[in-house]
């Protein structure tokens, strides 16, 4: 696990976009300590106004565009996007195929199928990936 130490001093106070970073990057919750509270609040009420994400970009610190990806798939499964009579779709595929028995195996009394499941719905479906040092990358979803 790494370890970040941040010194935030008066000249870097009205730096925004980088404390928002900072503390949507924390493990324990972006507003799990009071000094988060004020920038986390101000940037949900930001975005709720249809404004872009802030951005940050410091010396060893850079944050990409937001990105947005509201599904998400198990373990042992990918999303796929198809398209068909109802429309664009997205559903979860097994990485591997799972054997079955029965109706779908036609001529055989086994037989090894894909799996379809449908994906399941990201809480917090936005995200910046975060860069630290050029060398630490980290995704940050809100």
């Amino acid at each position: 696990m790494a370890t970040y130490s941040v010194c935030v001093t008066k000249s870097y106070a009205d730096n925004w976009a980088c404390e928002v970073l900072l503390c949507l990057s924390n493990p324990g919750g972006p507003t799990e300590f009071a000094e988060c509270r004020p920038p986390i609040h101000r940037l949900w009420k930001h975005l709720a106004k249809g404004r872009s994400f802030p951005v940050c970009n410091g010396v060893g610190f850079r944050a990409s565009r937001p990105g947005y990806e509201p599904h998400y798939c198990d373990a042992g499964y990918r999303l796929i996007q198809r398209t068909n009579d109802r429309g664009r779709e997205v559903t979860c595929i097994s990485l591997r195929p799972i054997p079955v028995r029965g109706q779908s195996c036609k001529s055989l009394s086994t037989c090894t199928v894909f799996q379809l499941k449908p994906p399941h719905l990201r809480e917090r479906p936005r995200f910046v990936d975060v860069t630290i040092d050029g060398h630490m990358s980290q995704r940050v979803w809100f």
